[in-house]
């Protein structure tokens, strides 16, 4: 809120301030939207904390590198960064729904409340030293639960396919590709990307160390984060153009003539 007045009311106003994604003020399609990223951009935020914590400890100058990884306070603000975005896209949902009073809202909540459930399971299983299968079964079923919910909320509610009755089926009845084998190859990868977060867990022993798998994982989220984009931008493209918001193509400026007359 501060934000949104600050640059409101600055020289600065030219930047698109609703691109801010605010709570107290109505929620529209960016602020959801640029919240969206930021949950794909956790392993990011994470080392962005260590990172602040070694530069204002000094603790590379001490070659102390554990303060910063086993300290207490390290450790819950790992808590709340990792709760942080999705948290943030709860509360966006939770004013959705108290604006326009559609449970359709309370669901998707639901999706992001199922996410701090299994990214605290995760932190905690991590944070054991050992690794009892209890915490493993938990972090199992609930990291299940999250992505089935996702997978669910990505390809029905945002992108706007799985419909077995529409023209194209199982897909939706307006497409903008027209190649089809492609949304039903993008609905496989964005699949195997929302369940990358196994090998985190299991930890298989292929060799690899595990702050390159940690980042060839992140990066497999930004990836699919941007292969998400295309999909739902396009589904609310043809939704708009649906409740006559928008329009599928601009015409050009050029009148037909009889080239017999």
């Amino acid at each position: 809120m501060v934000v949104h007045l600050l640059l409101g009311n600055s020289t600065l106003s030219h930047i698109p301030v609703n691109a801010i994604p605010g709570i107290l003020l109505l929620v529209a399609m960016v602020d959801f939207f640029m919240g969206d990223q930021l949950t794909s951009q956790m392993s990011l935020l994470r080392h962005m904390e260590t990172t602040t914590c070694y530069l204002l400890t000094g603790s590379f100058k001490r070659n102390k590198l554990e303060t910063c990884k086993n300290g207490k306070l390290c450790k819950e603000l790992g808590y709340v960064i990792s709760f942080m975005p999705y948290y943030w896209r709860a509360l966006q949902c939770a004013r959705k729904w108290f604006d326009e009073s559609d449970v359709h809202h309370l669901a998707n909540m639901g999706k992001y409340v199922s996410a701090m459930v299994a990214a605290g399971a995760r932190l905690a299983y991590t944070g054991k030293e050992h690794h009892h299968g209890v915490w493993l079964a938990m972090v199992l079923v609930s990291s299940a639960v999250a992505t089935v919910y996702q997978l669910y909320w990505d390809f029905v509610n945002d992108w706007g396919l799985l419909q077995p009755n529409s023209e194209n089926p199982w897909l939706r009845d307006d497409l903008i590709l027209k190649n089809k084998s492609i949304y039903f190859m993008s609905i496989a990868l964005n699949t195997v990307l929302r369940v990358a977060w196994l090998e985190t867990v299991l930890q298989h022993p292929t060799g690899v160390k595990s702050k390159l798998v940690e980042f060839l994982v992140a990066s497999l989220e930004v990836i699919r984060r941007g292969h998400w984009n295309f999909y739902r931008l396009e589904n609310e493209h043809l939704t708009n153009v649906g409740k006559y918001r928008a329009v599928k193509q601009v015409p050009l400026p050029f009148r037909e003539t009889d080239s017999d007359g």
